[in-house]
């Protein structure tokens, strides 16, 4: 065993002495495009600052109502690093600034339930909704950091953001009822009870890609 831990820790020895501890580089995955710089002080530790950014558009149904939905994905961490093995096998440990969103609209065009009760697309108009997530959010991840010493490197990271239970805000605008005040009762019913359905964004699954060069 001591044979194979002194083998081990020959590669980052020889990169450490080559150069190396310094890396930029890029990632893409759940967290949306993230540009990335870190630091490995020596066999065990290094530490990542990263950011997240993609928009994408897609439908979704939430309560049997379809709406518009964009995911923003928007968030910057900072990761420190640890390398049981002295290899490129590591487990990390950080938090992010979580500004990710989700914003969303419906228009119905056929008669929805809102809360316990059908209205017409001319008594509810445009419905508009957003979910967003704790800003401080802690993160869990394990992942392969790549070849060590100076060069193009390549790294895979997988683990989770644990962002909290989402706030889920919705109101309605243009119709026929949109100051009637059973109507907004009902409206926080839906609102509460997509709330609920939010819950499935309380752990956010992580799986990047890098990309870095090491100097």
């Amino acid at each position: 065993m001591a044979l194979v831990a002194l083998a081990g820790a020959v590669p980052v020895a020889a990169g450490a002495a080559e150069g190396g501890q310094w890396h930029v580089g890029v990632s893409g995955g759940t967290l949306g495009i993230s540009p990335e710089v870190g630091y490995r002080f020596g066999s065990h530790t290094g530490l990542r600052v990263n950011g997240g950014f993609l928009d994408y558009d897609r439908s979704e149904e939430i309560d049997d109502i379809d709406y518009d939905g964009t995911l923003k994905l928007n968030s910057v961490g900072l990761m420190a690093d640890f390398y049981p093995f002295g290899g490129s096998f590591r487990l990390s440990v950080g938090a992010r600034s979580n500004s990710n969103k989700i914003d969303l609209v419906a228009t119905p065009t056929t008669d929805v339930e809102i809360g316990d009760v059908s209205y017409s697309p001319d008594q509810v108009g445009q419905l508009a909704g957003g979910v967003k997530f704790r800003k401080f959010t802690p993160a869990l991840t394990l992942g392969w950091g790549g070849k060590l010493g100076k060069g193009f490197t390549m790294g895979l990271e997988a683990g989770v953001l644990l962002q909290g239970s989402p706030k889920f805000s919705l109101a309605a605008s243009g119709g026929l009822l949109a100051n009637d005040d059973e109507f907004l009762e009902e409206l926080e019913k839906e609102r509460a009870q997509a709330e609920e359905d939010a819950e499935d964004f309380k752990l956010w699954p992580v799986i990047q890609i890098h990309f870095a060069w090491r100097f």
